[in-house]
C-alpha cells in the first residue's frame, strides 16, 4: 500500500487522518481503517516515546520477567511499514484547531486533518497526601513499570493503596516474588466497582490465603521517611503505622480531556460522544478510556476502561475513519483479570441493584462458578471465575444480534451438566426463525 488516496476534493490534497494516542484504541483504529479500505495518510501521534505497547503485562508478566520492547509491543514493526502508518512517537499534540481542521505538535509542526481521533487514554490519581518521598509511586505508563520493577527488587515491604483490579493484580504479583505485601482499601470491600460481592469475597480469600494482607476501611494518612528520605511507612487513617520499602497507588484514572476540553468539545469525566462514537463536531471522534458514550435513546452514559473496550471501540471507528460515514457502535462489555492463581473473566456490565436475580453455576466455595445477572428474566452480565466456557457462552447469550425476546431459562443456567455453548446457539437459532 502507497498510502495515497485519490483527490478528496479539498484543494486537490490528500486526504488525512490522525489519531492522538498510540494505545491499544489508536492502533487498533489504525488497522481497522486500512482493513476498511482507507487509502489516505494515516498519522498516529503518541506522547510516550515508546513504540506501541501493550499495558496489561505491566503489572503481571513485565514485573516478573522485565519483558523485551518485542514481547510488549501491540503490533511488530513491519505492520507499520507495510500499512503505511505514520508513528510519531514522543512528539505530543499539544492543541486542536477545530475551524482549521489542524492539530499542533509540540515540536511547532501544524499537521492538517480531514477526520481526527481521539484516543488519549487516562492519567494515573494521585493521593490528596503532601509530598510522597521516593518509593511512592503509580502504574500507568511503560516507564512507571520500568521504575515499579527496579525498585521492587531491593524491596521487601510492600504497600498497595487501592483493591480495584490494577492494584490486587500488582499485590499478587509482588507476592509471587516474595515480598510482604499490605492492601489498603478506603471502601468496604475488595473490587467495589465492577463485580458483584460474591465474587470480590472469593478474590479477597484467595489473595489472603495467598499471604497478601488485606485491609478495608482504610487508607493513607501520612508517609514517613527512612534512610537518604525514601519512603519508610504509611501512617493509615487508623493511626496504624505500615512499614514500606514501595508503595504503589492505585486508586483510579482521571481520563485524558484537556486537549478536547480546550477545543470546545463537551466533557464530563471523558470526551463526550454519542452512539456513533463521534463528538459534536462531526469531523472529530473519541474512543477507549477517555471516551464517555452517551446514548439519548435509552438515557443512558458510560465510559468503560478495559482493553476489550479500546479495541472494540477502536476497531468500530475504523469504518469512519476509512469513509466518513457515522454508525453506531454495539458491543458486549467484556473483561478479565488475572490474580492470586484465579481467572476472572466478566460478560456485561455487573449492577447489583434492586429486584435484579443471581443465579449460580458451579460452587463460589469450593472451585470454578459463574454467576448470571438477570433483570426482569433476561440476562444482563456474567461474572465466570476458572470458568471460561461459561464466559464464552454468556458473550454469545448477551451479543447485541443476539437473542433477546423470550427470558433466559434458569435452570439450566444454573445445571452444571448443561452445555452452555449449544444452548446459546440454539436460543440463536430460535431467534433466526
Amino acid at each position: 500500500m502507497d498510502g495515497t488516496r485519490p483527490d478528496n476534493g479539498r484543494h486537490g490534497m490528500v486526504e488525512t487522518v490522525v489519531i492522538v494516542g498510540a494505545g491499544q484504541a489508536g492502533i487498533q483504529a489504525a488497522a481497522s481503517a486500512r482493513e476498511h479500505g482507507y487509502g489516505g495518510r494515516l498519522l498516529v501521534v503518541g506522547a510516550e516515546p515508546h513504540p506501541p505497547y501493550q499495558r496489561p503485562p505491566l503489572s503481571k508478566e513485565h514485573l516478573r520477567e522485565g519483558l523485551d520492547d518485542r514481547r510488549l509491543a501491540l503490533r511488530p514493526p513491519s505492520f507499520y511499514a507495510d500499512s503505511a502508518v505514520e508513528i510519531r512517537a514522543g512528539v505530543p499534540v499539544t492543541a486542536i484547531d477545530r475551524k482549521a481542521g489542524e492539530v499542533l505538535l509540540a515540536d511547532g509542526e501544524r499537521v492538517r486533518y480531514d477526520r481526527l481521533l481521539l484516543a488519549t487514554g487516562a492519567t494515573a490519581r494521585e493521593l490528596p497526601v503532601d509530598a510522597p518521598p521516593s518509593g511512592v509511586m503509580t502504574l500507568r505508563r511503560l516507564r512507571d513499570a520500568q521504575r515499579l520493577r527496579g525498585e521492587a527488587a531491593d524491596a521487601t515491604h510492600v504497600v498497595v493503596v487501592g483493591a480495584g483490579f490494577l492494584g490486587l493484580e500488582v499485590a499478587s504479583t509482588m507476592r509471587a516474588l516474595g515480598k510482604r505485601v499490605t492492601v489498603l482499601e478506603a471502601g468496604g470491600r475488595v473490587l467495589g466497582r465492577g463485580v458483584s460481592r460474591t465474587v470480590a469475597t472469593v478474590l479477597d480469600a484467595a489473595h489472603q490465603r495467598d499471604g497478601v494482607r488485606i485491609r478495608l476501611n482504610e487508607s493513607v494518612r501520612a508517609w514517613t521517611t527512612g534512610r537518604g528520605g525514601r519512603i519508610g511507612g504509611v501512617v493509615t487513617t487508623d493511626g496504624r503505622l505500615l512499614r514500606a520499602d514501595l508503595v504503589l497507588v492505585a486508586v483510579g484514572v482521571h481520563p485524558n480531556v484537556s486537549l478536547a476540553a480546550e477545543a470546545g468539545l463537551p466533557t464530563a469525566d471523558g470526551i463526550t460522544v454519542g452512539p456513533d462514537l463521534l463528538t459534536v463536531d462531526p469531523r472529530v471522534a473519541a474512543v477507549g478510556d477517555c471516551a464517555r458514550l452517551v446514548d439519548p435513546a435509552t438515557d443512558t452514559s458510560g465510559r468503560l476502561e478495559s482493553v476489550q473496550n479500546a479495541t472494540d471501540q477502536g476497531r468500530a471507528i475504523g469504518a469512519w475513519l476509512a469513509d466518513g460515514q457515522a454508525r453506531n457502535y454495539a458491543a458486549v462489555p467484556w473483561f478479565w483479570s488475572e490474580q492470586a492463581g484465579r481467572r476472572l473473566t466478566i460478560a456485561g456490565l455487573v449492577d447489583e441493584g434492586d429486584g435484579d436475580e443471581v443465579v449460580t453455576r458451579g460452587d463460589p466455595a469450593a472451585g470454578p462458578f459463574t454467576a448470571f445477572h438477570l433483570r426482569d428474566g433476561f440476562l444482563v452480565a456474567a461474572e465466570s471465575i476458572d470458568a471460561t466456557a461459561d464466559h464464552m457462552a454468556a458473550r454469545r447469550l448477551l451479543s447485541p444480534s443476539g437473542p433477546h425476546t423470550e427470558p433466559i431459562d434458569r435452570e439450566l443456567l444454573a445445571d452444571p451438566a448443561v452445555n452452555l455453548r449449544t444452548y446459546a446457539t440454539h436460543r440463536a437459532e430460535e431467534t433466526v426463525r
